[in-house]
């Protein structure tokens, strides 16, 4: 049997089924024998299973019949699975790895989709999870990657990253179709910093929309941006190359400029004066980059790593500095 034979008959679990995990799920389906989906809340189950459809999230989205949704992880992974996509906030990772890891057998591929760190121990999410898991082989998916552009069929393209080729090897076969590339890539911590790094750059682009701001003003500042992700990167052990790539200033493009991007989103309204609580209130789903901006600049300015950027988000989320203010004070120092 050959690896691509080995995946089409595969049985293989999406956790998390927010837009990202329901269109990893669509996509999954095309490749795979069967896919679970958990998602935490019993309603949405029952709605999805009977209707095809992520009503919240993905209501355009009509998924195969291959594709069954529980909120049992028992159930989920019940006579095993070969793969596993994780697709949960930062937030909640660690507790979700500990209830899934005695479900699991241990040989079984991690791929996760998570644009976060977790607070305090700044870890990646891949180290989070191997901590936690019974399996070393854990890879990460990013790019950019707006869910609602893949789940009509637009042309995207990811990167699958990891230290095992096997992984990366898996990524690929499962989710590559027509309208979707998949590419590999060695350097694990760079994918992964630069996915988390992006979407505190997405809500200082959505704060020059919410300012009235143009192009001239954007593309400064994502080439200033792009500078900020890769001192802040190498300095945890990432490859400057890995920077320039899809998972880097692709990503980077797709976020700063789209208003389907939930950090571009609360930019651009406290940028018009609206209140956080207000904003993630309203967006119904995580904006990683609101407290990834906290723990990024904290941590930076323990170890003396300019990213004057990433302390102007901070400013305008946590201090309510007008967006205004922020962009002269940045303006005096670049």
């Amino acid at each position: 049997m050959t690896p691509k034979d080995f995946w089409y008959n595969s049985t293989v679990a999406v956790v998390g089924g927010g837009s990202w995990g329901t269109v990893l799920a669509h996509l999954l389906s095309k490749n795979c024998r069967s896919v679970r989906i958990w998602l935490r809340d019993e309603d949405q189950v029952r709605q999805f299973n009977s209707t095809r459809t992520q009503s919240r999230y993905m209501p355009r989205v009509q998924l195969d019949q291959k594709v069954v949704a529980t909120s049992s992880m028992a159930d989920a992974l019940k006579g095993g699975v070969q793969a596993i996509f994780w697709v949960l906030p930062s937030s909640a990772c660690r507790q979700r790895a500990r209830d899934l890891a005695p479900l699991m057998r241990g040989d079984e591929v991690v791929l996760h989709a998570t644009k976060g760190i977790e607070g305090g121990s700044m870890k990646r999410i891949s180290e989070i999870l191997v901590e936690e898991l019974p399996t070393r082989r854990v890879g990460v998916v990013s790019g950019p990657n707006l869910a609602h552009e893949i789940a009509v069929g637009e042309p995207a393209a990811t990167v699958i990253a990891s230290d095992f080729v096997e992984v990366c090897r898996a990524g690929e076969f499962l989710l590559r179709g027509p309208q979707f590339l998949v590419s590999t890539h060695s350097d694990l911590v760079g994918i992964e910093w630069a996915g988390t790094l992006k979407n505190i750059l997405a809500i200082a682009a959505g704060a020059l929309d919410g300012l009235g701001l143009g192009w001239n003003s954007r593309a400064m500042l994502i080439t200033l941006g792009l500078s900020e992700m890769v001192r802040f990167g190498t300095a945890m052990g990432a490859q400057v190359q890995t920077f320039l790539g899809l998972a880097g200033i692709g990503d980077l493009l797709a976020t700063c400029g789209s208003p389907k991007s939930r950090n571009y989103r609360v930019g651009f309204r406290l940028a018009r004066g609206e209140k956080l609580e207000r904003i993630i209130e309203d967006l119904g789903s995580t904006a990683e980059g609101v407290v990834t901006t906290q723990h990024v600049w904290r941590f930076a300015c323990e170890r003396g790593i300019s990213m004057p950027i990433t302390e102007g988000v901070y400013q305008l989320i946590y201090s309510s500095v007008p967006a205004q203010e922020v962009l002269m004070q940045l303006m005096k120092r670049w």
